[in-house]
């Protein structure tokens, strides 16, 4: 059990099996786009983990850019999502994976996605460590998916409650 601010949380998802999500992950990836130099995209700041990790486990040549979301205050979603960092290159005609910490809603991925059409990329995939199918609330798919959750708030590897939490190498969902 550890304390983030004036909230509890209790291990979820350890270290071992998060990696183990990843390399499952990335493998799927690395199979789908063997022929080709994908642009993996990062979704900041939580995804920051997943796509360090997600880089050291592909072994076929890729590149790398950020892009700075933001939708959540506490431990809620606010529904609405607003683009902090942009990509500051051509994407025309690549595939670009979205990597991301965690897909709920979907508003976030929703946005990526129109701003990735508007680019003319050639292929948009999704790839995400947890996904909550009980949240999601788009038509968009998931292309990739790591773990599959429940609809709990939860932070560790990358995800954070008002800042703090994001270091912690395994993950905790919020205790009852």
């Amino acid at each position: 059990m550890i304390q983030l601010h004036d909230k509890k949380f209790e291990v979820f998802i350890t270290h071992e099996e998060i990696q183990f999500a990843i390399k499952n992950m990335t493998k799927q990836i690395e199979d789908d786009h063997c022929d080709e130099v994908p642009v993996f995209v990062g979704v900041l700041n939580g995804a920051f983990m997943v796509v360090s990790d997600v880089i050291k486990n592909y072994d076929s040549p890729c590149e790398v850019s950020f892009v700075k979301m933001a939708s959540y205050e506490g431990t809620a979603t606010t529904n609405e999502v607003k683009q902090l960092i942009g990509i500051n290159q051509n994407l025309e005609g690549r595939t670009v994976v979205i990597l991301e910490d965690i897909v709920d809603t979907g508003n976030t991925v929703e946005e990526l996605k129109k701003m990735f059409k508007a680019q003319k990329v050639k292929h948009c995939k999704i790839a995400t460590l947890f996904f909550k199918p009980e949240a999601y609330t788009k038509d968009i798919k998931i292309d990739y998916v790591g773990i599959r959750i429940p609809n709990k708030f939860i932070v560790g590897f990358g995800l954070d409650y008002d800042g703090l939490g994001r270091n912690l190498k395994d993950v905790y969902q919020l205790s009852e």
